[in-house]
């Protein structure tokens, strides 16, 4: 393990320079492509015109039919018909056009006579009743027929005979008022319907035969039918704008004939005609041997994902080394679940069933949240669900099989849902248990969906295999997460756990040693542990690092006043100097015993850092007391100040329990202000500025450092005994 844990570590740091990092990239996408490259690559068939299909064939894609849609639309065309409209305004122009021409012929008859009697009034007057011509009582016909010609148009004098302007001329008044009306009333009738270019004929001879029943003057009723032919014209005219608004109200109901993915082009046994090979051109099936697409869409995929997965660890916060180390155990992880998609695929091809349901889709994200971030697990989560649809898409029509997907991206979310921050090994099985719970419903739910009707047998199946992916899920990552652990130094809860055995060799020796410190170090556990948990900091993390934080006091054990239990303090007989050289040494000692016992370098650092570059106060203004010239900087701890949460709350737990221990019935309100005291000399002193922590999370672990030690130091009922006894002691 140790071999693995130096090749690991070679590994990162290889990481540091650009082109291995490159590299390591380049090898994840060369990996993934070579692993879904035949489930991208086409499958061959022997088709052929008129050649018979020796298997069912369905197209792999959805793809528009443009031939055949263009063949409805021309039929859909085909079956408009043209629009023509009935102009009315024809039938009032031409009634309008008759009316004018009795009234005018009325007109000039009114004016002829008028004429007749003024000049028959004139001759009165002259004396010419009396013996000489006759009186006169019309205008000569032709007079007449030549105002009447005046009054109307030339087309119509040219259209319609002397004849007929003749009989209207000469017709009674009555009689003409009568053929008015029979003329009006005939057409109205006639026009009314529609008189297409080709009917006008038939219209004209309809008018003629509701004429000539009338019982008008034999020459009248010529002049009215003659009249009346005239007048009918056609009122039924093509309308291209209507007509192409037909057509493309047509053209736009007619849907695009589509071959649709699944759909089946040629089962097996049929004999592939023209349109069947057509619709077998038309969705790739005839040039996939020489298809490069599936191959440029797959490298565009990972091009895609290999991109997201650099940015995001670029991106990531946190120092070099544990970004290094991220990445290899984000790679690993990604790379063996992989492995085991491919592996459970192959068996897909032999006719079983579907077995991407079987893959543990937990186990990764499980392993990233434990050991990573549960951001990058979520990305890992989708990572894996991308390449499960395309790894398991064998026996679906297309690349990609949507439900295995969907089914690989919501198990792994769950599994990271239900582990939370417990990491314990007990969680995990709990956790995959959840998951294949999970797994039963999300594969109801997608039967439901597709309204699929199974057997007993198969839904037992489906439950079985549900129930394996979360458990196996939980199990491969309890099985890997040791070696993740001890391949690349991390400290796992588990790890804490065996840490915090009274047991340990270290814990017995400062418990036999320095009692005194043991429970000081019990006391700023309890203290610290409570006050990362309500900041979210590692509790667990901050309680064993309190347990070894004062493993150096063991070396002089009595130099400490904890340890002082009825002996005289040896500081009173020591200079000032040696005694802060003591004091400081028991933090480079309790390192260097760490390191010696090869503790995790996370508990080293807390026992380097608890006390920070901090002043030793009594001893700096006793030796300023005795007169001699001290600086500052020699009273003060070496450092490094605390880099980490856990790290700055264990040294003000530290400050503060012992503060605490050295008032005499401290009560609530002088434990709140000590608290924040220490909290606030520690803020003025800088020895916070190397660490991450807010001052929100002050608040909150001085609020949780006050209520822990209200618990700890409560009033007590001082009873009569006792009080005698303090009494006599006195």
């Amino acid at each position: 393990m140790e071999k693995l844990q130096q090749h690991l570590n070679a590994i990162r740091n290889l990481l540091n320079i650009t082109f291995f990092k490159i590299l390591l990239y380049s090898l994840i996408g060369i990996f993934l492509y070579a692993a879904m490259y035949s489930n991208v690559k086409p499958e061959k068939l022997d088709l052929s015109l008129f050649s018979v299909a020796g298997q069912t064939v369905r197209s792999p894609i959805t793809v528009e039919d443009k031939s055949n849609t263009e063949k409805k639309r021309k039929e859909a065309l085909e079956q408009v018909e043209d629009v023509y409209i009935l102009k009315k305004e024809y039938t009032e122009n031409r009634v309008d056009l008759i009316t004018s021409i009795f009234e005018s012929a009325s007109e000039v008859n009114d004016e002829a006579k008028e004429e007749a009697d003024s000049k028959n009034r004139e001759g009165a007057e002259n004396g010419q009743s009396s013996g000489g011509a006759p009186p006169v009582t019309d205008l000569p016909i032709s007079d007449k027929l030549t105002r009447l010609k005046a009054k109307l148009t030339a087309d119509v004098t040219k259209d319609i005979s002397d004849v007929v302007l003749t009989a209207l001329l000469q017709a009674p008044k009555d009689e003409l008022a009568i053929s008015k009306d029979l003329a009006v009333t005939a057409i109205n009738n006639v026009m009314s319907q529609r008189i297409p270019g080709d009917d006008v004929e038939n219209a004209k001879k309809r008018v003629e035969e509701e004429l000539k029943y009338s019982s008008l003057s034999s020459s009248m009723k010529n002049a009215v039918i003659e009249l009346g032919r005239y007048a009918i014209v056609q009122n039924e005219f093509y309308d291209p704008e209507a007509t192409q608004e037909l057509r493309q109200q047509a053209i736009d109901k007619v849907e695009p004939v589509k071959i649709l993915e699944g759909q089946i082009l040629v089962e097996e046994g049929q004999l592939i005609n023209n349109e069947i090979y057509k619709q077998l051109k038309l969705v790739g099936l005839l040039e996939s041997e020489n298809s490069f697409m599936p191959f440029a869409g797959l490298a565009l995929l990972l091009i895609i994902l290999v991109s997201a997965m650099y940015f995001i660890f670029s991106d990531m916060d946190g120092v070099v080394e544990k970004k290094q180390a991220h990445l290899l155990i984000f790679s690993l992880i990604f790379v063996i679940a992989v492995m085991i998609m491919k592996l459970l695929s192959i068996f897909k091809e032999f006719g079983y069933f579907e077995t991407g349901y079987i893959f543990p889709a937990a186990m990764g994200a499980m392993l990233i949240k434990i050991l990573v971030d549960e951001r990058i697990a979520v990305f890992q989560t989708v990572m894996l669900a991308l390449c499960g649809s395309i790894i398991f898409n064998e026996g679906v029509t297309g690349a990609l099989n949507v439900t295995v997907g969907f089914y690989i991206l919501i198990s792994g979310q769950a599994g990271i849902l239900f582990l939370r921050k417990q990491n314990h090994r007990s969680k995990i099985l709990q956790s995959g248990l959840l998951v294949g719970l999970v797994n039963l419903i999300l594969i109801v739910s997608f039967s439901f969906l597709r309204n699929s009707h199974y057997s007993g047998i198969e839904y037992g199946y489906y439950f079985m295999v549900a129930l394996l992916s979360g458990i196996s899920s939980a199990v491969l990552a309890i099985g890997l997460l040791p070696f993740f652990e001890a391949g690349f130094g991390i400290l796992s809860t588990m790890r804490l756990i065996e840490l915090s055995n009274p047991n340990h060799p270290l814990l017995r020796k400062i418990l036999t040693e320095a009692p005194g410190t043991y429970h000081h170090s019990v006391m700023v556990a309890n203290l610290a542990e409570s006050a990362c948990e309500a900041i979210g900091a590692n509790g667990l993390l901050a309680r064993v690092g309190c347990y070894y934080h004062d493993i150096g006091k063991t070396k002089r054990p009595q130099f400490f006043i904890e340890n002082q239990m009825n002996i005289e303090n040896p500081h009173d007989r020591l200079p000032p100097q040696t005694s802060k050289n003591i004091i400081i040494a028991h933090v480079a000692d309790g390192a260097e015993m760490l390191r010696k016992h090869r503790m995790p370098k996370e508990i080293v650092e807390i026992a380097e850092q608890h006390h920070g570059t901090t002043l030793l106060k009594y001893f700096f203004h006793k030796a300023k007391q005795g007169g001699a010239d001290v600086k500052e900087a020699d009273y003060r701890y070496p450092g490094p100040k605390a880099r980490t949460k856990e790290s700055a709350i264990i040294g003000i737990a530290d400050s503060v329990e012992a503060a605490v221990r050295s008032m005499s019935h401290p009560t609530p309100d002088q434990i709140e202000a000590l608290v924040r005291n220490i909290i606030s000399d520690r803020l003025q002193d800088g020895q916070l500025s190397e660490c991450d922590i807010t001052l929100k999370e002050l608040e909150t672990v001085a609020f949780t450092m006050h209520e822990t030690l209200k618990g700890i130091f409560h009033s007590r009922i001082e009873y009569p005994e006792m009080t005698k006894q303090k009494v006599k002691q006195a």
